[in-house]
């Protein structure tokens, strides 16, 4: 299905949970966040069920997000059958890595294709800083985990913060160089939870460029403008929601975890499913597609995003 500026809509961000073992300093507040109830968040049923209304109107890709979609409770299952559903293509999941080497195995017997990890530094205190509860090596483990299960192309993702992680951008950039795998630099986001940082937190993915001028242009590949060293087996992919809208190219819908469907990332509107079926269901659907703007505001420092929520809240 195509919305009214005749983008094709294929991809469906599905978040599982508002809830992290993490509490990244641009995402949560240190003492938490106020956690929805069990009873107010959608049955793994209810998920799959939207995911198969979603799939009847032109959805072929599911992203699995959270929060942290590997503390939600019988996620292998929900996988299998979003898997499983006529229609979807490839099922992924963006995690933060650090409980993925207990389940990696059984999420791609599942039918999970592959996976984001969240790497912002490649320092153990600095990560324990920036996570508040992290351990490095945990999310290194499950990036081994991810290799062996054949869960790739895996893609790392790297959330810019000058003044914070910008000097490690040519040690994480080399990882493109050594390994096959894709390090995606995004741009720190306005959202509720990063109100902490000043503007010299907010880089632009240009400065990846400025630091490493060898890299080369390769393809885009969706919202990403990928580059790759001359001897590189991977590539690096830069992500610029502030510097460089890419709404034109935006093909996606996102479900909260609390059932709520939000046509754009950075927009307060939000369509509920909870309780619909059927007619009702798919009808829900279309609406949230029709409703997709032609770009979301201006985005900055100065401007923060109209969303309403923390990340964690939305679906990373």
């Amino acid at each position: 299905m195509e919305d009214t500026y005749a983008r094709p809509i294929d991809y469906l961000r599905l978040s599982v949970t508002d809830r992290c073992n993490y509490r990244c300093q641009y995402c949560m507040p240190a003492e938490g966040i106020t956690k929805l109830a069990h009873s107010d968040l959608l049955t793994l049923e209810e998920m799959a069920e939207v995911v198969a209304a979603a799939a009847s109107l032109g959805i072929r890709k599911v992203r699995i997000t959270g929060g942290e979609p590997l503390v939600r409770l019988g996620l292998p299952s929900l996988v299998a059958a979003i898997s499983h559903t006529k229609g979807i293509e490839e099922v992924a999941m963006t995690t933060n890595g650090s409980l993925l080497s207990a389940f990696a195995e059984e999420l791609k017997a599942a039918g999970l294709d592959r996976v984001n990890i969240s790497l912002d530094t490649l320092q153990p205190e600095k990560f324990a800083r920036m996570t508040r509860l992290g351990t490095l090596s945990d999310v290194f483990d499950g990036i081994r985990a991810a290799f062996a299960a054949g869960l790739t192309p895996l893609k790392l993702n790297v959330v810019l913060l000058g003044g914070v992680n910008d000097e490690e951008i040519p040690a994480l950039a080399e990882l493109s160089r050594r390994y096959p795998l894709e390090v995606r630099f995004i741009e720190l986001m306005p959202m509720l939870g990063a109100s902490g940082f000043g503007r010299e937190a907010y880089l632009p993915c240009r400065t990846v460029l400025d630091r490493l001028p060898a890299l080369l242009p390769d393809k885009e590949s969706g919202v990403a403008q990928l580059y790759r060293f001359p001897d590189g087996v991977g590539r690096v992919g830069l992500i610029s929601p502030l510097s460089h809208h890419f709404c034109s190219r935006c093909n996606k819908l996102r479900l909260t975890a609390d059932g709520h469907l939000k046509p754009c990332l950075h927009s307060q509107e939000e369509i509920s499913v909870r309780g619909l079926h059927g007619d009702d269901l798919i009808a829900a659907l279309q609406t949230a597609i029709t409703h997709k703007p032609r770009e979301h505001g201006a985005l900055s420092w100065t401007e923060p995003s109209e969303a309403g929520r923390r990340m964690n809240e939305i679906g990373g």
